[in-house]
C-alpha cells in the first residue's frame, strides 16, 4: 500500500508535552480564548490570530470565508488565508454560544487525547454563520486552537422562506391552479436544473426552493422514489434514520431506525407533494449547450415520449447517486451458461429461486444483502469473495458515523459537529477506534469469520471506513445479519481465486474448482459517477470535469459541492447509504 497521504499526527498531551488537566473550567479556558480572539479579528491583526493556534493547526472552512469548501494546515497557510480573506469576508458580531449542546466541553478522546471545544456565532458582508474550535492544552496552563470550523448558513439577501414567510394570505381556491403552473413553469424559467430525484436531487431543490430560486427537477422513473421502489426487495438503509434526515419535513417520530427501500421511496414522493418541489418524472435531458459569454445552458428535455420544452438556465445540478453506470465482469462462456445472469441492480427477489442454487459475486453490502435474501428464501447459495472486506457491527457504527445522529439530537447541529473536524484528523482518530473496536465490540464477529474462511480487513491505513467511503464508496458491510449465516454455514464462502469463466451449469474458477448456479448476482458495483454527465453533457463539456468523490490534497472532497472543473456544472452527492 502506498504511504499515507494524510501524515498529521494527533495532538496528544505527550507531543504537547503536557499532562492530562484536570478542575478546569471549561466555560473559563473558552471565554479567555475567545476574547482575545475576537478582539484580533475585530483590528485584523493576523499575527495575534495566528499567536492562538498551534503551528501545525487547521482552519476548516465551508463558504464562509472561501466561498469553497477548503482545509488549511498550519502556520504558513493559515497565514495565507487571513492576508486573502480576513477583511474582504467582513466577520464581525462573533459571538460566544453557550446554549445547550453548544456549550464549551472539555472531550477526552482518548486518555492522551483532550480536546476543548467551543461554538461561535458570526457574522458577514453576505450571511451568518457557526463556528466549532477545538483547543488544546499546551504548557503554562494555557490553551491554543488545534482546529477551527467556520460555516456560512444563511444569506442576508435569500432568507430561508419558513415560518410565516411562504404564505401570510387566504388563499380561496386558487392554490391547486397556482401549483400548476408553477410547476409546468409557465411564468418563470428555472435558474437551476436539479438532474435526479433521489434523496439528495429534492434536498437541493427544496433549498433552492425556500430561498426564492426557481428550479426543476428531471427524473426519468415514472414515479419518484422508483430508484428505490426498483432496487431488491430486501433493500433497506444500513444507516439510522437520524443520519438520513430530510429537511424542513422530518421523519416521524414512529419511523423505523432501519426503513426498508419501499418505505423510503413513498416517503421521498410525498416529500416532493408537501413541499410543492417541482419534478418533472418520466423526463430526461436529450440536448445540453453551453453559452461561455452568457454562463448559460440550453437544455432541451424529453417529457413523456416528447420534446417537452427548451429551457435556458444557469445550473445544472447533478444528483444522480454516486455510482455511474453497474459494472460486471466480460467473463468468457456466458452464451453457455444455461441459468440466468444479473447485476444487482436488476436483481429483485429470492422469492422465485426456492430449492434452486445462488451465487452471489461481491462481499459488501449489496452481496450481504441478496446473499441474505437468498438465505432466507430457502436457496442453496455461496458468496464469492474476490477480495477482502471491512466488516463492523451496528454497535461499532456509532463511532464511525459519529454519535451525534441520534434521537433527540437536533439533525442540523449534528452535521455541524460531524463536519467540524477536518478528515485528515478524523482518519487518524479512527486509526485508533478502528483496531479498538476490532478487539472489543466486534471480536468475536471477526474470529468467526475468519474460521470459515472469509477475509476481513481494517480499511486503508487501518483507519476503516472514512477512507472507504471517500475513496472507493464501496468495500465494507455493516453487519445487519449476514455475517452470522457466514459463520453458521448457512452462506458459504468462495475465496482465494479468481472467476475463469462460466460453464455451461455455473461457474468455473482458476484453481480449477466448479460452482453449479441457477442464477448468477454480480453485486460488482458501479463505474465513474460522472456517467449520467458524460451522457448529458457529452465529451467536450466532460473532459473538462476532474474525478469525483475521493480526497484531495486538503482533505476535501473533490468536485463534490464545489466547483467540477466547468462553469455552471455541479455534483451534489450525499455520502453514499451504508
Amino acid at each position: 500500500m502506498s504511504s499515507d497521504p494524510f501524515p498529521q499526527q494527533l495532538p496528544t498531551l505527550q507531543r504537547l508535552g503536557v499532562d492530562d488537566p484536570t478542575d478546569v473550567s471549561a466555560a473559563d479556558v473558552a471565554i479567555a480564548w475567545f476574547e482575545v480572539f475576537s478582539s484580533a479579528v475585530a483590528s485584523s491583526d493576523i499575527a495575534g490570530i495566528l499567536d492562538l493556534f498551534l503551528d501545525d493547526g487547521f482552519w476548516k472552512d465551508i463558504l464562509a470565508l472561501t466561498w469553497d469548501l477548503r482545509t488549511i494546515e498550519g502556520r504558513d497557510g493559515i497565514k495565507n488565508l487571513l492576508e486573502n480573506r480576513l477583511v474582504p469576508t467582513g466577520l464581525v458580531n462573533l459571538r460566544l454560544n453557550d446554549e445547550d449542546l453548544h456549550a464549551p466541553e472539555i472531550q477526552r478522546l482518548f486518555p492522551d487525547l483532550v480536546l476543548l471545544r467551543l461554538c461561535f456565532e458570526f457574522g458577514t458582508k453576505v450571511g451568518k454563520g457557526t463556528a466549532v474550535c477545538y483547543l488544546v492544552p499546551i504548557p503554562g496552563s494555557k490553551w491554543k486552537a488545534y482546529s477551527l470550523f467556520t460555516c456560512l448558513e444563511s444569506l442576508n439577501d435569500f432568507p430561508e422562506q419558513v415560518s410565516s414567510l411562504p404564505r401570510s394570505i387566504v388563499e380561496h381556491g386558487t392554490w391547486e391552479e397556482e401549483r400548476r403552473q408553477e410547476k409546468e413553469l409557465a411564468n418563470v424559467s428555472p435558474t437551476v436544473i436539479v438532474v435526479g430525484a433521489g434523496h439528495t436531487g429534492l434536498e437541493i431543490a427544496a433549498r433552492l426552493k425556500y430561498i426564492g430560486i426557481p428550479h426543476l427537477v428531471v427524473d426519468r422513473n415514472a414515479r419518484i422514489g422508483d430508484s428505490w421502489r426498483d432496487r431488491y426487495k430486501a433493500l433497506y438503509l444500513h444507516t439510522t434514520i437520524w443520519f438520513n434526515q430530510t429537511p424542513y419535513l422530518p421523519f416521524p417520530p414512529t419511523w423505523p431506525v432501519y426503513s426498508p427501500a419501499t418505505q423510503i421511496a413513498g416517503w421521498l414522493e410525498s416529500y416532493a407533494s408537501h413541499l410543492e418541489l417541482n419534478v418533472w418524472t418520466s423526463s430526461t435531458i436529450t440536448k445540453t449547450e453551453w453559452d461561455d459569454e452568457t454562463k448559460t445552458w440550453t437544455v432541451k428535455i424529453n417529457r413523456g415520449g416528447k420534446e417537452a420544452r427548451v429551457l435556458k438556465v444557469k445550473h445544472l445540478v447533478f444528483a444522480a447517486g454516486f455510482g455511474g453506470r453497474p459494472t460486471m465482469p466480460d467473463l468468457p462462456g456466458k452464451s453457455e451458461f444455461i441459468g440466468e445472469v444479473v447485476h444487482s441492480s436488476q436483481f429483485m427477489s429470492a422469492e422465485n429461486y426456492t430449492g434452486k442454487k445462488a451465487v452471489v459475486v461481491g462481499a459488501c453490502n449489496s452481496g450481504h444483502d441478496i446473499a441474505q435474501d437468498f438465505f432466507n428464501h430457502g436457496v442453496d447459495i455461496t458468496m464469492h469473495q474476490r477480495s477482502s472486506t471491512f466488516i463492523f457491527s451496528i454497535g461499532a457504527a456509532t463511532n464511525f458515523l459519529s454519535g451525534y445522529f441520534k434521537d433527540g439530537f437536533p439533525t442540523a447541529l449534528a452535521d455541524i459537529y460531524h463536519s467540524s473536524l477536518p478528515n485528515a484528523v478524523v482518519r487518524r482518530i479512527h486509526q485508533r477506534t478502528v483496531p479498538l473496536a476490532a478487539e472489543t465490540t466486534d471480536k468475536a464477529l471477526l474470529e468467526g469469520l475468519a474460521t470459515v474462511g472469509f477475509k476481513t480487513n481494517l480499511g486503508p491505513y487501518g483507519a476503516g471506513l472514512i477512507s472507504l467511503l471517500f475513496d472507493r464508496a464501496g468495500g465494507y458491510y455493516m453487519d445487519t445479519g449476514a455475517s452470522q449465516h457466514i459463520i453458521d454455514g448457512g452462506i458459504k464462502i468462495k475465496s482465494g481465486s479468481p472467476i475463469e469463466r462460466f460453464t455451461e451449469t455455473g461457474l468455473k474458477f482458476a484453481d480449477g474448482s466448479e460452482l453449479e448456479a441457477d442464477i448468477v448476482v454480480f453485486a460488482t458495483g458501479y463505474g465513474d459517477p460522472r456517467d449520467s454527465m458524460r451522457a448529458t453533457c457529452g465529451p467536450e463539456v466532460a473532459d473538462k470535469v476532474a474525478p469525483l468523490w475521493h480526497l484531495d490534497e486538503e482533505g476535501q472532497s473533490s468536485g463534490v459541492w464545489r466547483y467540477s472543473g466547468h462553469d455552471g456544472l455541479w455534483f451534489g452527492i450525499g455520502e453514499p447509504c451504508l
